[in-house]
């Protein structure tokens, strides 16, 4: 999963290929406004890729078993991994309870955990959900609902704005017609 450097180490590397990159677009790096974006850059993707979410894994005992739990329109940033622009949006998450429920702040935790990397949209709905399996391993549905805005698509090619709107449901909210109305309604609310 690539090399292994210090934080200065790879600050500075990545730096010096943010400043190969800005001289071979003929930018000036002469100019005042660009002296220090090589490094700022750098520390930036540093920041974004290095993100702690700290623990996400807390639960508690379920009081009803069966009650859907939404914890809705979660922003999110993410960072294409087709293009290396930014998509931003937010994330509805549904789950049925079984022995346990997750601590609400935790949800948000898995979401920004997930989101913080190179990253494709349909693919970070999986890797939410998946976790969130894991955590709550006996619930008998689990359903997530993105909705983002592509830098991708507003600034290069079509050049249009436009929501990119992606669903991954499993269990009851997959296989049961009702649930999954009932989640995506409310997700979409």
């Amino acid at each position: 999963m690539g090399y292994k450097f210090t934080s200065r180490e790879v600050e500075d590397k990545i730096a010096l290929s943010v400043k190969n990159i800005l001289f071979y677009l003929g930018q000036d790096m002469q100019d005042e406004n660009l002296k220090g974006t090589p490094l700022r850059v750098a520390k930036y993707l540093m920041e974004f890729i290095n993100y702690d979410p700290g623990a996400v894994d807390t639960t508690f005992e379920s009081i009803q078993t069966d009650q859907m739990v939404i914890v809705k329109d979660i922003p999110f940033w993410s960072l294409c991994s087709h293009h290396l622009l930014a998509f931003r949006g937010n994330i509805s998450v549904g789950y049925l309870t079984g022995s346990k429920v997750i601590g609400l702040s935790k949800v948000a935790r898995i979401v920004q955990k997930h989101s913080h990397k190179f990253q494709l949209q349909e693919k970070l709905g999986n890797e939410i959900v998946d976790e969130l399996e894991g955590i709550l391993d006996d619930s008998p549905g689990l359903g997530i609902l993105i909705r983002a805005q592509h830098s991708c698509m507003q600034m290069r090619g079509i050049k249009s704005d436009g929501w990119m709107i992606t669903s991954v449901l499993r269990g009851q909210f997959r296989d049961d017609p009702n649930l999954k109305s009932e989640f995506l309604m409310l997700a979409k609310e």
